[in-house]
């Protein structure tokens, strides 16, 4: 059996574009953007631009917890680690996930008690442009984070990402919210709408609560790179060689998969090696990246009912 070699990167980790750059970037972003919707907040008294607000201490938190586990993911294969440490990014990505969640009660709280206590917005002109600029600055930050996490398959970058676009929409709604309410006279908009805006961010904090659990039990790779992989191998069958038992998973960046190769046993080792690094040659250039170990086993030394192909094709 061959061991498995960690491949370089998918992507160049070095320069703006980054991981970890781009996570840098997100830190100063949020607390920039704290002290916009702060002062959005303090002008006008309105519990929806206080939701708002609070949802950028979260994003702040988020953006430092993803950039240690981003520099824990990145750490070389060890003795300890053979297989590297890039799930270290889906504890970044459930800890955004539970941050969202968090967030989106306290704004609940918020808002309830609001609803019983309703009040004027101040100076909504002040307190919008603010929470605007905010916005913006958040929407570009948060569509070049997405464009490097599919560049460099990061799921603290994703993570971090869907957080910060979480926080645009619910400004956008925010935004919108309050100027009707200051247009209208109707006071429970406010309320009402720093509600609505909780219960669909805690819906995104789930959705990616569960893509990092999913991530972290070893989930199988996507079904179209098992059907390429499957049909890698598919190609190489012939009378008396044959692969069972193919087993893929993700880690972060990272792409394994593990598959029994048997050959006829008049073969020799050479033979034998030729096939070997034939299909693992094929396996890379079809899934880049991909951490491939091939286990050689002569013909009919175990049961083919298992893990067949064909169930993949």
């Amino acid at each position: 059996m061959t061991a498995p070699s960690i491949p370089p990167a998918a992507a160049p980790q070095t320069g703006w574009s980054s991981p970890r750059r781009l996570l840098q970037l997100s830190v100063a972003v949020a607390v920039v953007t704290i002290g916009l919707k702060t002062g959005a907040w303090a002008l006008t008294g309105s519990v929806a631009l206080l939701s708002d607000a609070m949802e950028s201490f979260v994003n702040l938190a988020g953006a430092v917890f993803a950039l240690l586990m981003l520099a824990v993911a990145q750490r070389p294969a060890d003795d300890s680690h053979p297989y590297g440490h890039e799930k270290a990014e889906y504890f970044s990505s459930g800890f955004e996930g539970l941050l969202i969640m968090a967030a989106a009660a306290a704004i609940l709280w918020a808002a309830g008690r609001r609803l019983s206590d309703l009040r004027p917005v101040a100076q909504p002109g002040w307190g919008l442009a603010l929470a605007g600029v905010s916005s913006l600055r958040n929407a570009g930050m948060a569509w070049a984070m997405l464009r490097a996490a599919r560049v460099h398959r990061s799921m603290a970058l994703e993570g971090d990402a869907h957080h910060l676009l979480t926080d645009v929409w619910t400004s956008a709604a925010v935004i919108l919210g309050v100027l009707l309410a200051v247009l209208t006279g109707w006071l429970w908009l406010d309320p009402l709408l720093a509600a609505l805006v909780a219960l669909n961010i805690l819906w995104a904090g789930g959705r990616l609560l569960w893509r990092s659990v999913q991530g972290l039990m070893d989930q199988a790779l996507e079904p179209e790179l098992n059907q390429r992989i499957a049909e890698v191998l598919a190609g190489f069958d012939q009378p008396g060689l044959h692969f069972n038992h193919l087993q893929t998973r993700r880690a972060g960046a990272r792409r394994f998969a593990d598959v029994h190769l048997h050959l006829p046993s008049s073969w020799t080792l050479a033979q034998a090696d030729g096939v070997r690094q034939a299909v693992e040659q094929a396996l890379l250039a079809a899934v880049p990246g991909l951490v491939v170990t091939v286990q050689i086993l002569p013909d009919g030394s175990e049961p083919q009912a298992h893990g067949q192909l064909g169930d993949l094709l």
